[in-house]
């Protein structure tokens, strides 16, 4: 009797502190994370090159440029031109890559199930606009279909496929939200119902308090792998010159996720506590005891059962 009401306020405390984790995780900001610190100064040193006619800059990963040995003007081939004009391409190929990437802006941000938001600290100029009141420091998540997401000036066939993507991308992030809603419910509720078995020694209630944790824990599992399903597809959309992110710009998760992901374990754990107290009690055999004056001795009393009608 003692394990069990050890093992039952075990996995209730535990189902409290996993409550609290989603709750935090929830409420904060800090699931996804970018660091555009290092583009942005790749950038601002690409920008500051001089740029006159005067001024030619080729990058070190491409020296040295030969030429071929046969070297006589009169007797370059097509072929030759070819492959010159290859090389000179390849050789403008890393510049122009980085200004394609630096005409886009990228910002130092966090991202939570609610709000995405500019990281403080990240990036002076942002600062300088938000403490103006220019721009915003967070922006609410849509969880609705809005067409002025979509870029302009594109060819329908890519319009399409953007289009399906919105919808395929604003469901991931329904079902994040809808399920980790869901687990947060249904714990707090199996933590009513296992506090009140607890209390009044049901272990009826108990069991199912733990059946409830592992469903809200169920819940939770949906919810998170949504959400890095999503967080993938996003990364991996097309065009990837629109949604794709240059490889200096640093990405991960932030400490909301691992929060969540917390709370899931300890979920999972109460619910294996509280499912397994109930069964570690052995029921006693009650036995009728006849009030002799001093023999004391019990005798059992056995009930006539009914049998077709017959006592």
């Amino acid at each position: 009797m003692a394990t069990m009401r050890i093992l039952t306020a075990a996995g209730l405390f535990l189902a409290f502190c996993a409550l609290g984790l989603l709750t935090m995780a929830i409420s904060t900001d800090y699931w996804y994370e970018t660091d555009a610190r290092r583009h942005r100064e790749r950038c601002k040193k690409y920008a500051s090159k001089r740029i006159d006619p005067g001024y030619i800059y080729i990058s070190n990963q491409n020296l040295p440029l030969r030429m071929h040995p046969n070297g006589n003007g009169v007797e370059r081939t097509k072929t030759t031109e070819g492959a010159l004009l290859r090389v000179r391409r390849e050789s403008l190929a890393p510049a122009a890559g980085i200004e394609s990437r630096c005409s886009r802006r990228f910002n130092s941000t966090v991202t939570g199930l609610w709000r995405k938001c500019h990281r403080e600290g990240f990036d002076l100029e942002n600062e300088d606009l938000i403490f103006k009141g220019l721009i915003q420091r967070c922006t609410p998540v849509k969880y609705y279909y809005s067409s002025a997401s979509i870029p302009r000036d594109l060819p329908i066939n890519i319009t399409k496929t953007i289009r399906q993507d919105e919808w395929h991308a604003l469901h991931l992030q329904r079902m994040t939200a809808g399920f980790i809603g869901m687990a947060v419910s249904i714990i707090l509720f199996g933590w009513m119902v296992g506090l009140l078995g607890c209390c009044k020694e049901n272990e009826l209630m108990q069991y199912v308090a733990g059946l409830l944790f592992l469903m809200g824990g169920t819940c939770c599992i949906i919810s998170l792998c949504t959400c890095v399903a999503g967080i993938n597809f996003q990364l991996s959309r097309y065009p990837r010159y629109v949604y794709g992110l240059p490889e200096d710009i640093g990405h991960g998760y932030g400490w909301s996720m691992f929060s969540a992901w917390g709370g899931l374990g300890l979920t999972l754990l109460a619910g294996f506590l509280c499912t397994l107290a109930p069964s570690l009690h052995t029921p006693q055999a009650s036995s009728g005891s006849s009030g002799g004056g001093g023999g004391g001795g019990g005798t059992l009393t056995h009930k006539h059962r009914q049998e077709n009608g017959i006592v």
